[in-house]
C-alpha cells in the first residue's frame, strides 16, 4: 500500500497495552484529535527504550496540543507488558502489530526481518496524514522535533526551517 501526505491515513484496529490493561484501539477512536503514531523495531533493543521513554516524558506537551500518542511494534501485548515492567509506566498505549498489517499499510515493514523501521506519522483531526518520516534503525527519533512539527502544522501557516512555537510564521 502506498501512503502519501495529504491523503487519508490508513485505518487500523489493533490491541494495545496501557495501564497494565489490553484493549483494542483504532484510528477512528481518535477522530477530532491529532494522532502521533510511531513504529519502532522491537522491544528489548538498545535504541527503542530511549525514544519510547522520551515520548512518554513529553506527553503533557502533546496533550496541550490536543494530540494523542500511540507507539508500537510487531511484538505481542505480552512482550509489551513484560517490557513495561522494566521500563516503568508509560503515558500512552503501546500497540501490537503481530500480523504486521499496520506496519505494512504504513510502509515501514521490513518484510524479510518481520519488524518495522522507525516511522513517525502525524495524522490531523480529520484523519489526513500530515507528516511521515521513516529512518534507519540505528537512530532514535526526537520527541522535541515531533512536537515542533505538530505545532507548526497546527498554525495552518507557512513555517520556515527551524521555526519554533511563538516565533513568527511566514503566513498571513
Amino acid at each position: 500500500m502506498f501512503i502519501q501526505v495529504g491523503r487519508p491515513a490508513p485505518d487500523f484496529s489493533v490491541d494495545a497495552v496501557f495501564d497494565e490493561k489490553v484493549s483494542r484501539v483504532s484510528l477512528k477512536d481518535y477522530k477530532g484529535k491529532w494522532v502521533v503514531l510511531f513504529f519502532y523495531p522491537l522491544d528489548f533493543t538498545f535504541v527503542c527504550p530511549t525514544e519510547i521513554l522520551e515520548m512518554s516524558h513529553k506527553m503533557p506537551e502533546f496533550e496541550k496540543l490536543n494530540a494523542v500518542v500511540l507507539g508500537g511494534s510487531t511484538d505481542s501485548t505480552f512482550t509489551h507488558s513484560a517490557w513495561m515492567k522494566e521500563l516503568g509506566k508509560l503515558n500512552y498505549p503501546l500497540f501490537s502489530d503481530m500480523n504486521r498489517e499496520m506496519s505494512r499499510n504504513y510502509g515501514v515493514l521490513i518484510e524479510e526481518k518481520g519488524h518495522s523501521l522507525r516511522g513517525s506519522f502525524i495524522i490531523d483531526p480529520e484523519g489526513l496524514l500530515r507528516y511521515h518520516l521513516v529512518h534507519d534503525l540505528s537512530v532514535g527519533r526526537s520527541a522535541d522535533e515531533t512536537l515542533r512539527v505538530l505545532s507548526s502544522l497546527q498554525t495552518g501557516e507557512l513555517c520556515p526551517a527551524n521555526w519554533k512555537p511563538g516565533e513568527k510564521t511566514l503566513g498571513k
